[in-house]
């Protein structure tokens, strides 16, 4: 991918009680990130947790985050969403592999950041990390996930906690700075540290999308290679090949990439953050509600529909022309590029 600067504003925050909560913000181009986190006052539900319609207290017979068989037997945390850094800065990427689902959203200056689901497995280091968006709102509330990250400007900060969306950052357990990278492409976190502190949640998530099985795929138009551009500066390139797509222009570490069994794109709205990165970007928000046109890559091919989404808390609902929508379960790559009028583009070849 091509390589850009990523920066956080500096921001000055009040402490959380839990792992030193909330710290100083500094200027990223000072080579620090912020550190900060909010805590779960629930007691912990110490029955199974559950992903029905509604949430439960039992795991359901799919995981949630992939619709895949599940053993039944719950995590003993919440799903954890890592935000990653994604230029060339990040290289080597740590621990994709094991996720469950990915999300690649536009921040400033026209590059892209992960936001990199963990919840049946848990990779022992991850990274590197970097700072939260207010457009992680709506992919984390429907997850009741935590968000994982190196801080974030006061702004967001304060919309996270508005939000209820629990957070955990740099002088949380896990995280340290790695001395062989650079700062501030150097804070990485051992998730299992991390893990084993968090709280599970009274109900885990309820199905992250309309999962079907391989047989509800009816197919669709040729469509083995995939440019998503998410602005004149990034695109995010995918191959088909032997059931899985291949990032080819991917920043992790051999062996580390995910190779999703579907690339689902939607085409979203971009509003703006109100705020400045250091170099003057304005920070864009993904509005992540409303509807928007969707593109379903599968098996090499592509469906075309929309999607919707009520509050940034609800579920996606997906539909084509011809009814509903269901993702053939496995691992999913959920593209948000911005719509035309934002100057996103998607393009594809047989």
């Amino acid at each position: 991918m091509l390589g850009r600067m990523s920066y956080s504003p500096m921001q000055r925050v009040r402490r959380k009680p839990a792992y030193a909560a909330l710290a100083i913000v500094a200027a990223l181009s000072l080579g620090l990130s912020a550190c900060g986190g909010s805590s779960d006052k629930a007691a912990a539900d110490k029955t199974p947790a559950s992903q029905p319609t509604e949430g439960g207290k039992n795991l359901a017979a799919l995981w949630p985050l992939t619709g895949l068989p599940s053993s039944g037997q719950t995590p003993k945390h919440p799903v954890m969403i890592v935000k990653i850094d994604n230029t060339t800065s990040s290289q080597p990427q740590l621990g994709l592999a094991k996720a469950d689902l990915i999300t690649e959203e536009l921040v400033e200056g026209g590059i892209t950041r992960l936001a990199v689901f963990f919840y049946s497995k848990v990779p022992d280091l991850v990274g590197p990390v970097r700072s939260m968006r207010a457009s992680d709102i709506g992919v984390v509330k429907p997850a009741h996930a935590v968000l994982v990250a190196s801080g974030a400007a006061g702004q967001t900060i304060g919309r996270l906690n508005r939000a209820k969306v629990r957070y955990y950052t740099e002088g949380a357990p896990g995280f340290y700075r790695d001395s062989s990278r650079h700062a501030p492409y150097n804070l990485m976190v051992r998730l299992p540290e991390l893990a084993k502190t968090l709280k599970r949640q009274a109900v885990v998530p309820a199905s992250y999308l309309p999962w079907g099985k391989e047989a509800d795929f009816a197919g669709g138009q040729k469509a083995r290679t995939i440019a998503a551009s998410f602005s004149a500066t990034h695109t995010t390139d995918w191959t088909y090949a032997g059931g899985k797509y291949t990032n080819t222009n991917s920043n992790a570490a051999a062996g580390s990439q995910l190779h999703p069994d579907t690339v689902l794109v939607l085409r979203v709205r971009e509003g703006d953050a109100g705020y400045l990165d250091p170099a003057g970007n304005h920070v864009p928000e993904t509005l992540f509600t409303g509807k928007g046109a969707l593109m379903l890559f599968h098996n090499g091919q592509l469906v075309r529909g929309t999607w919707s989404k009520k509050k940034l808390a609800s579920p996606l609902a997906l539909r084509t022309a011809a009814g509903s929508l269901k993702v053939p379960a496995g691992h999913v790559w959920i593209e948000l590029v911005p719509d035309k009028n934002a100057g996103g583009n998607v393009t594809w070849t047989k």
